[in-house]
């Protein structure tokens, strides 16, 4: 090995921390990856690897990888046999072509992007074979960040200024639900802005890892982050704080908004999030009066409850009320999904060839509706875990019992393999395949750097052969995964780049784009305008004004939340257990609980619970801490089980799900429980 020369190639982190992502350098020597460390001139991450990023390179030579196609003809047994490809495609053709195109069903995974994260390469496909099929396909936002989008679209405010004007610009950063382990390298930007002495306020309904670099920390109770966001507005409002002329030139509703904030007082905020009345009226006048103030919402974990998207659009009227809109240092900050001013990709989706059917929505209740009725007899499932991604998996799993062939592609055996797929099909990895990921500032090129080992395939190829044996003719015309790639990049944001000038430019080009949102005062809705008062939410069914959330069924005491940890991201990598530096940290689901909750079980710390509602249970240890409030508990994501529990009511009607081109209605991931021990 000390004779062979090793060669090291920039490439990117495939944990999808959209929208930060991070650089990285491939050492590569006899066709094997030697080591991952951090791309010290990547421009975003400037060599910041996290603990993920980090443990990346144990995908590759790992001993659980998927290196063959698999079938099975009985789901009650783990008796898979080896096949080779033709038979799996054949296979999967056949029972397309026999099923009808209208009852074949797309859902791609968040792992699917660890190559074109942020350009979106591999989903375009997707949807381009759907629409050419007349399939049905329904967007993977629909997971995550899909409802705080909704709702903070409804305001009219989904451009986000970039981590670098944060870090140069604002005076005051408020991470609302926002605990960056999902964009750790935030993270160094508020670092800096702190070093120019600005004030950093952390909301939350625990005291998570961002919360050791915050001045401040206001711990609310779960749901009612909408409630303190319009108690904050009644204050900045009766004290006079608002920003007269930014609100008469740029906003429409704001009459409407003075008087239905009347009756949100802090007081009555206060009964609600358990924060005292002082400390709403205090952090509402420091945010008006500290300019630029920025927000940073949380771009998954804040929406998973019911009727959660309420939060984001309360939240999302801060900066209009207070005129931090199109300032540098002001309005809101990066999150999963955002985009910057000017942003944009080319389109290869055939959206305008969409042969003509009956398809459902993009709604999880609607999806699972459609399961249980037989509707979809052939469901793919590129790099996605369903069962830990779907909500109410009970439910869930009775649709998924009826479908006649279900087909798996990814690089670990995961909980929706073992237990309902049919077909496994080998995918291959971020460093063996081309692929090009987008941040909000820059755009990265990916080149292959390892050959695939066994018969790992990417997916351009998988669809391809299904394309040809079904007759879609039109479906790949480009002579290479390049030419395909490029047609994607062709767009002014990116300067029209392509591979070739990606590779001429040390593997990156800036986005065309402003680092600050809405510099022009032009925002995304049918005004033009940041709507406090939104005819179209009121055409859809929903509230004209921003409202708390509803309610919340105290059936059972604790209100469980979800989110996501350092050491964990969704449920990539079979749930994280195959990678052996990330499953040390996550040996086993842990529950957080207060001492208070605790107490009241005689529960000590780290004893074995269950978490148990009407619809399911779930074993873990208890981990008991000061850190959370009473009446709360929470859990990171991805658990083999966790959804036993959860709700899967629907959360948006099907009327909203055309507001936007993303919308997509993600049900409630929450879930009201009780705790007891379990003697081992």
């Amino acid at each position: 090995m000390n004779n062979i020369e090793s060669k090291k190639i920039r490439t990117m982190c495939p944990m999808n921390c959209h929208p930060t992502l991070c650089g990285m350098v491939a050492e590569v020597a006899d066709g094997k990856l030697i080591e991952i460390t951090g791309d010290k001139d990547n421009p975003d991450s400037k060599g910041f690897l996290c603990v993920r990023g980090l443990a990346a390179k144990e995908i590759i030579g790992n001993h659980q990888r998927l290196l063959n196609p698999l079938i099975r003809e009985n789901r009650e047994k783990d008796n898979w046999r080896r096949a080779d490809w033709n038979e799996a495609l054949d296979l999967i053709a056949v029972r397309m072509r026999e099923a009808g195109p209208g009852a074949v069903g797309f859902w791609p995974g968040h792992g699917n992007g660890a190559n074109d994260y942020g350009v979106g390469v591999k989903w375009q496909l997707i949807e381009r074979f759907a629409n050419l099929f007349g399939a049905q396909r329904w967007n993977p936002a629909m997971i995550c960040w899909g409802l705080g989008g909704f709702g903070i679209g409804i305001t009219g405010a989904l451009e986000t200024s970039t981590k670098e004007d944060m870090g140069r610009n604002s005076e005051l950063i408020v991470l609302w639900a926002a605990n960056l382990t999902s964009q750790p390298n935030t993270a160094p930007h508020i670092k800096l802005a702190k070093q120019r002495g600005a004030k950093v306020v952390t909301i939350d309904v625990r005291r998570t890892e961002a919360t050791a670099q915050s001045d401040e920390v206001y711990l609310i109770k779960p749901g009612t982050d909408a409630a303190l966001a319009l108690a904050l507005i009644n204050v900045i409002i009766s004290e006079k704080l608002h920003d007269a002329d930014y609100i008469e030139q740029y906003t429409v509703g704001f009459d409407k908004l003075s008087v239905h904030a009347k009756k949100y007082t802090p007081e009555w905020a206060a009964a609600l999030t358990g924060l005292k009345v002082d400390r709403i009226i205090g952090l509402a006048r420091q945010y008006a009066t500290t300019k630029p103030a920025m927000l940073v919402i949380g771009g998954s974990s804040l929406h998973k409850g019911s009727n959660s998207w309420t939060a984001a659009r309360a939240i999302s009227c801060l900066p209009a009320v207070t005129g931090n809109f199109g300032k540098l240092g002001g309005g809101i900050g990066p999150r999963h999904g955002s985009t910057s001013h000017g942003r944009g990709m080319g389109n290869i989706t055939a959206i305008n060839r969409r042969k003509p059917g009956t398809y459902i929505p993009n709604q999880m209740g609607d999806v699972v509706r459609a399961l249980n009725d037989g509707k979809i007899q052939v469901l793919m499932l590129p790099g996605c875990n369903i069962l830990s991604s779907f909500p109410d998996t009970g439910t869930l799993m009775k649709g998924l019992e009826k479908v006649g062939l279900i087909i798996s592609t990814d690089l670990f055996m995961s909980e929706t393999i073992h237990r309902v797929a049919d077909v496994v099909l080998p995918s291959t990895s971020w460093l063996e395949e081309i692929g090009c990921k987008a941040t909000n500032t820059h755009l990265y090129l990916m080149d292959k750097v390892l050959d695939p080992p066994g018969e790992t395939r990417p997916l351009y190829e998988i669809l391809k052969g299904l394309a040809e044996r079904l007759g879609i003719e039109e479906f790949y015309p480009w002579s290479s995964h390049e030419n395909a790639i490029n047609a994607v990049l062709d767009h002014p944001a990116t300067g029209h780049a392509s591979i070739s000038s990606l590779r001429a430019n040390n593997g990156n080009v800036p986005l065309n784009i402003s680092h600050v949102s809405y510099p022009t005062h032009e925002y995304h809705t049918p005004s033009g305008k940041i709507e406090f008062f939104s005819a179209q939410a009121e055409a859809a069914g929903l509230p004209a004004l921003p409202e708390p959330a509803m309610s919340i069924d105290k059936n059972y005491p604790l209100t469980l939340c979800q989110g996501r940890t350092l050491t964990q991201f969704h449920s990539f990598y079979s749930q994280g257990q195959a990678l052996p530096s990330l499953a040390k940290h996550n040996a086993g689901p842990v529950l957080w609980m207060s001492p208070e909750d605790a107490a009241k079980r005689n529960l000590r710390d780290g004893d074995t619970i269950s978490i148990f509602n009407d619809r399911g249970k779930f074993t873990a240890k208890a981990y008991v801490s000061d850190k959370i409030l009473g009446g709360t508990v929470w859990m990171r994501d991805g658990w083999v089980g966790l959804n036993n529990v959860t709700s899967g009511s629907d959360v948006l009607p099907d009327a909203a799900l055309n507001l936007f081109p993303f919308t997509v209605g993600q049900t409630n991931f929450g879930a009201q429980v009780d705790v007891a021990g379990v003697s081992e």
